[in-house]
């Protein structure tokens, strides 16, 4: 037997080495010795050699299944005979082990007999951290806390795959309401502001598209005890609260009314009717459904260029055919009078010229938004700031009162004008973009101009500094190169037909699949690049408020922070 930490046994049992358990270099099978227990998700460690003698070898691996039965008997009814006294019989317990590391990399499987430990701190042997060696976080020059395994310990991800050094992009999957897949986001975003892991001018978008959850990132969970602080502690978060910086945005609202919120006071925005020309954006009125269909996007795209050629004319406004246009409306009207002239070259010239249905779904379309897109207007009929102007680390936009499409504007616009500026200027400090919902933005099937700007982003964004973190309920749902890109992938609780879908390969067998059916909220399964399994994590609740009745002042974010940290001190 060994003991690696001087006091506390650690030995678990031998290598397997029978017909049906024969080890291999990349798995084995444990014998669980009497008196001890193994339990998924543990993280093992061998010890091997070469034979003769040779070098040593240190083999790690993490339990993915653990199985009971009775040695000695055949029949189904044998074990009430067993139990009689009547059946000799032996109750053994084996685990199967998937091999994360072997160093050196010499890839033998162990020996069967071969002990078995924990992997934990070798004090023996100059405190090696045989977990932190298993798991290639000695190999991660900057970490970020993904959670905390059942036993309290850290699991960590290497920050370079998150902030594109290495890698970029976070893609969450799970059922709603039950998978906590905005929970996770945020949780990880404020890991990376409060444990200041990211340079000073770091900053994020945040789409709050469902509800008013997301606005009250900047107050203190009231509901948040000693035992969530302790949890966050560990993690290294010694002060566990709001947000620290915070700015929350909404569309004005119709009527000149700058307040989008009842419950919450944001700071309004709009869209001049000169921006929306000039910058092309009337592509963003328009989803996938839309432009599949017959000639719509090539219509789109000879609008677009007659409205941008009306801006350049009109100066600091727009002018069509002599005509100043102030509202949204009134450039309808426009759009449509010029699309009804014969003579006009706006549907297109020669056989590229849109025929009258594709004229008629282009109106239609046009028409039945115009109403959702108020804050597109005339500047002077409200005193709001134009666009969107993000100045601190956490910048949320509150959408969930807009409809479907206006939702989609909104995103396609302020993601388009950020790569836009990223490529214009030399700042490539990371820009995060959580993004819910991600199957509506970026559908597997069809083609739109937001779906293409999530592509472009997943594809290159990394060497913009720009880090999608999206979510969605299935990832099947979702363009195969958006989820693809993601270096860290996150399950919460999934459908049962969901998990057995081809982009969730990465759960290596069926046991994990089944996990996946049964997580609990707080609990998700994480695959990064560099650890070879995916790993259970927990995260403990939001320390910020995530409704009304649990927000704290603002003021008393840092009220127990010295008392936290002692905690810190004592656990590291």
């Amino acid at each position: 037997m060994t003991s690696y930490d001087g006091s506390e046994e650690k030995f678990k049992g031998y290598v397997l080495g029978t017909e049906q358990d024969s080890a291999k270099p990349l798995e084995f099978s444990v014998f669980v010795a009497p008196g001890q227990y193994l339990q998924l998700d543990d993280v093992v460690h061998v010890a091997t050699s070469l034979p003769n003698g040779g070098t040593p070898i240190d083999i790690y691996g993490v339990v993915d299944e653990v199985i009971a039965k009775h040695e000695g008997v055949q029949l189904t009814s044998d074990v009430a005979l067993v139990n009689e006294g009547i059946l000799p019989a032996n109750s053994v317990v084996s685990a199967h082990v998937s091999v994360t590391r072997v160093e050196p990399e010499i890839y033998i499987p162990p020996t069967p007999g071969d002990i078995v430990n924990i992997a934990t701190v070798d004090k023996t042997n100059g405190d090696k951290d045989h977990r932190e060696i298993a798991l290639f976080f000695d190999n991660m020059q900057k970490k970020i806390p993904l959670g905390y395994s059942r036993d309290d310990e850290v699991i960590y991800g290497n920050l370079d795959f998150l902030t594109g050094i290495s890698g970029a992009h976070v893609n969450i999957s799970g059922i709603s309401g039950v998978a906590t897949k905005t929970s996770y986001a945020t949780y990880l975003l404020y890991a990376l502001f409060s444990g200041k892991l990211l340079e000073h001018n770091s900053k994020s978008y945040i789409f709050n598209v469902k509800d008013e959850s997301l606005l009250w990132l900047d107050r203190r969970n009231l509901k948040m005890d000693s035992d969530i602080k302790d949890k966050y502690a560990i993690l290294g978060i010694a002060a566990p609260g709001a947000f620290a910086q915070v700015d929350f945005f909404s569309p004005v609202r119709k009527k000149g009314d700058v307040s989008s919120s009842a419950s919450k006071t944001t700071t309004a925005f709009h869209w001049s009717i000169k921006e929306f020309c000039d910058e092309r954006y009337l592509r963003f009125l328009f989803s996938e459904a839309d432009t599949d269909q017959t000639q719509i996007h090539l219509l789109i795209d000879s609008v677009s260029n007659h409205l941008a050629s009306a801006v350049r004319k009109g100066g600091a406004s727009v002018s069509i055919n002599g005509k100043g246009i102030k509202t949204f409306d009134a450039l309808v009207q426009e759009i449509a009078s010029e699309l009804d002239d014969d003579n006009s070259n706006w549907k297109g010239r020669g056989s590229a010229a849109a025929s009258q249905g594709t004229i008629n779904a282009f109106m239609r379309r046009l028409n039945s938004i115009k109403e959702d897109v108020y804050f597109i207007r005339d500047p002077e009929e409200a005193e709001t700031q134009s666009g969107i102007r993000p100045s601190k680390q956490v910048n949320v936009i509150n959408l969930h009162s807009l409809r479907d499409r206006a939702q989609r504007f909104v995103v396609g616009v302020l993601l388009d004008k950020l790569i836009k500026d990223r490529e214009k200027g030399a700042d490539r400090s990371p820009f995060f973009l959580v993004v819910d919902e991600l199957n509506k933005y970026a559908p597997r099937e069809g083609t739109s101009p937001i779906k293409e700007i999530l592509i472009d982003i997943a594809e290159r964004g990394r060497s913009l500094g720009i880090i999608l973190i999206g979510a969605q309920q299935t990832a099947s749902e979702v363009e195969p190169r958006v989820v693809g890109n993601a270096a860290f992938r996150v399950v919460g609780r999934l459908d049962g037909a969901e998990v057995e879908r081809n982009e969730y390969r990465f759960l290596r067998n069926s046991s994990l699949k089944q996990r996946a059916t049964q997580l609990k909220p707080g609990s998700m399964l994480i695959q990064q690049p560099e650890v070879p399994v995916p790993l259970l994590v927990q995260f403990p609740m939001p320390s910020w408020a995530t409704r009304q009745e649990e927000a704290g002042k603002a003021e008393d974010a840092d009220k127990d922070a010295q008392k936290t940290q002692e905690k810190l001190d004592k656990i590291l």
